[in-house]
Parts: C-alpha cells; structure tokens; sequence
C-alpha cells in the first residue's frame, strides 16, 4: 500500500506541475508563505528522508533548491530512489506507518498546496475523477498514464 501511495503522490504531482505557468515558481500567495519553487525543493527534502527512513536511518537534511527544473527533477528522482527502497525495505527500523505519517503524507499535503496556488493565479489544475486514474505501483517518475478522467468545472460546488 505504502508504494501505491508514493505512485498516487507522483501522479497528483505530475499533474500539478505539469505545464506550470509563467512566475509560478516564484509567486506567494502571502509574505509568510513558501513560493511553489520552496515547496518543491521542500517534496524533494521529504522523499530523501522517506527513503533513508526506509533504508533504516532518521536523518532530516533539507537541501534548498534555487532553481525550478532543477527542484521538479529532484523530487521525481528522489520518488523513483524511495520508491526502489521501499521495494527493498524489511521496515526494521520504522514501519511503513511511521514513513507514511511522516514524509509521504506531508508530501501529500504540499501538492495539495500548490494546486491550490495554481488556481489562485488563475491557473488551475484541472478536476479527475482520481479514483479511476490509472495509477501503478512503480510509475513514480514524470512519465505518467495520459489516459486522464478529467472533466470541466467543479463538481463539489454542484447542487
């Protein structure tokens, strides 16, 4: 399940910042927040310590990255690397639980995040139905399914 999970987490994040446009990288959303460019070295911070988690050893060391393409590669290479660990983990030191609470679920939390700053800027991701998105354990990288079950506007807000 843990492996799904990582697999959800690229896909959503592919989807985010697939075709981020113009000044998202540097845009924030308030003087105290992270700009997407933050929160992207940040993912690429949190799925290193998820793999070294995974490898038997707790070591949080954030590494800022200043450059976009240079974050977005990071983190989708630092996916397919926990990915492999976790395929290759005994879970000894800590259970796939303990990595999920932490790491992966905050990772979750950020895409979230800059999918909500793309559609402040006007920019938004469009909607799925994720639940039938063709998500596979090991497809962690930037090439994901193009078979999408997108659709138009926002069916939360229908009544």
């Amino acid at each position: 399940m843990i492996r799904h999970t990582v697999a959800t987490l690229a896909y959503r994040a592919e989807k985010v910042l697939r075709d981020a446009p113009e000044g998202f990288a540097d845009y924030r959303l308030s003087p105290g927040s992270r700009t997407p460019l933050e929160i992207v070295s940040h993912l690429g911070d949190l799925v290193e310590w998820a793999e070294r988690m995974a490898e038997g050893e707790y070591l949080w060391k954030p590494e800022p990255v200043s450059n976009w393409t240079h974050a977005c590669d990071r983190f989708f290479g630092g996916l397919l690397s926990l990915d492999a660990a976790l395929g290759e983990s005994t879970f000894e030191k800590f259970p796939a639980e303990v990595i999920f609470q932490g790491p992966i679920a905050d990772a979750i939390t950020h895409v979230g995040q800059l999918a909500m700053i793309r559609g402040a800027i006007g920019n938004p991701v469009r909607p799925e139905s994720y639940a039938r998105a063709e998500i596979a354990i090991g497809r962690v990288g930037r090439e994901q399914s193009v078979a999408r079950k997108e659709f138009d506007g926002d069916a939360s807000r229908r009544r």
